[in-house]
């Protein structure tokens, strides 16, 4: 399973929030640079960065910080946040992203989403699955929808999509574990590649998910909040 540190960017630094929600967002020292080239440094390839100003705006913003993180070091990065037009995905791939997730899109424009994965093809477009209450969300999370996130993902699937990030919102920032049950029914019902994001709290819930059959595994607040440590994921990479 890979191990993906995440990275979520307002006003250039990094943040972390609680179930999406903005107004508990909390700033931490490192710049993403610099927390990019810790996980680097720490044996990690991979990372998820979020433009969380992107994920409420009609536009991604923070595409600099991603040409900067992708020219800096040799991690693969995961983009998303923002992403609502051809451009915005022309400039994250321009700008070095390995590949673009995107959600909102996938909601209120099958049409487009459909053509990203047609031009671009399934290893480089990711679906991003966010649900609250097991309806997905859009907008930066702040815009409920009337899909079920297992028929949202299992529609994807019969169109070609490989991977998938999915957030149980309500857990997210929470430190109390990931969303284990609705991830093995995904799972079983389908054969997506499934990244798991959101709740991920120790070790142990890394070994879970992997034992699950979860291709990744999204690892944020409870790096920053030292409840898993770098020495920790570099002996399991």
């Amino acid at each position: 399973m890979r191990l993906i540190p995440a990275i979520d960017i307002i006003g250039g630094k990094c943040v972390r929030l609680t179930r999406g929600d903005y107004g508990s967002r909390k700033e931490y020292s490192q710049s993403p640079l610099e927390a990019a080239r810790t996980f680097e440094e720490n044996g990690l390839q991979y990372l998820h960065l979020v433009d969380l100003e992107g994920a409420r705006s009609e536009r991604i913003v923070n595409y600099r910080i991603l040409e900067t993180i992708c020219s800096a070091t040799t991690l693969k990065v995961d983009f998303g946040g923002g992403v609502k037009s051809d451009e915005d995905v022309r400039i994250a791939f321009e700008s070095g992203a390995a590949q673009v997730c995107a959600g909102s899109m996938a909601v209120k424009d099958p049409p487009m989403f459909k053509r990203w994965l047609s031009i671009y093809g399934s290893r480089k477009i990711i679906l991003g699955a966010d649900a609250r209450d097991r309806m997905v969300a859009t907008g930066g999370w702040a815009e409920a929808s009337a899909l079920d996130v297992l028929d949202f993902v299992k529609g994807y699937e019969k169109e070609g999509i490989r991977y998938v990030i999915c957030t149980d919102i309500g857990r997210d920032g929470m430190l109390e574990g990931p969303a284990v049950e609705l991830y093995r029914e995904i799972l079983a019902a389908s054969r997506i590649d499934l990244i798991a994001s959101g709740g991920v709290t120790s070790v142990e819930d890394l070994a879970a998910l992997g034992e699950l059959g979860c291709e990744g595994a999204i690892i944020g607040k409870a790096l920053y909040e030292g409840k898993i440590n770098l020495k920790q994921l570099r002996a399991l990479c």
